[in-house]
């Protein structure tokens, strides 16, 4: 039952950028943007509050020197996705390069996350675990789709314009499998790898996330963030 458990958690990020991904075959524009705002909200409550009471919070616990480590690890965490963004530029297929490279660490994210929860449960819980999965496959809908629609708006049919969006996602699983299997060789790297998923974490927030809530600003963003936060919380300490 665990493994199935953690199976679907590493998968939910893939699955959902594939939901949104496949909006292409039923929207003609884009999405509703009050209901895009309320999910661009959402995606950051929810990863805020899983990314500090999951992720931070034990690394600042398992940390010799408590502010340092977790400070050198979201620093890391940043200067990994500025230099993502440093090597590709706006064009559509740099565009799908650039999400495909933000959803490696992504993948990782998720990989630590459940690996702490395998090897380490006094660190993380699996319900946590899946909280974090979440966060991340919820901001993944909109990103998926935004693929897809763009591919589908330069003149792509709609089947190549869904799997190029899929295909961004495709890399989140790998990568999740590939940080859980190596993670053994790193457990005493733990509250960096924690730290830098959180550096991560609040990178996409405020270069992807907050940049888009943040244009014709309504109430359904900032309704959704509050939601979100709230939720998250309560289930990171219910289950945490």
């Amino acid at each position: 039952m665990k493994n199935i458990y953690v199976v679907i958690g590493i998968f939910l990020p893939f699955l959902l950028t594939s939901f949104g991904s496949s909006l292409v075959f039923f929207l003609k524009r884009d999405i509703n943007n009050n209901i895009k705002k309320l999910l661009i909200g959402l995606s950051i409550g929810v990863m805020l509050s899983s990314g500090i009471f999951s992720l931070l919070i034990p690394s600042i616990e398992l940390s010799k020197i408590k502010y340092l480590t977790p400070s050198i690890g979201i620093i890391l965490g940043f200067l990994f996705l500025i230099t993502i963004n440093k090597i590709t530029n706006k064009n559509i297929n740099m565009t799908m390069f650039s999400v495909t490279l933000h959803n490696i660490p992504e993948g990782m994210v998720v990989g630590v996350s459940f690996a702490s929860a395998l090897f380490l449960e006094n660190i993380i819980t699996l319900p946590s675990a899946f909280i974090i999965s979440l966060g991340i496959a919820i901001q993944n809908i909109p990103e998926g789709s935004i693929i897809s629609i763009s591919y589908k708006l330069n003149n792509y049919s709609k089947i190549k314009s869904f799997l190029m969006g899929v295909l961004s996602g495709a890399v989140e699983p790998i990568f999740a499998f590939l940080t859980i299997i190596l993670f053994k060789n790193f457990i005493s790297l733990l509250p960096y790898l924690l730290s830098f998923s959180f550096g991560v974490m609040i990178y996409v927030i405020i270069d992807e996330l907050a940049v888009e809530l943040n244009k014709n600003k309504n109430f359904f963003g900032m309704i959704g963030v509050m939601i979100g936060f709230i939720i998250m919380m309560i289930l990171d300490i219910s289950f945490g």
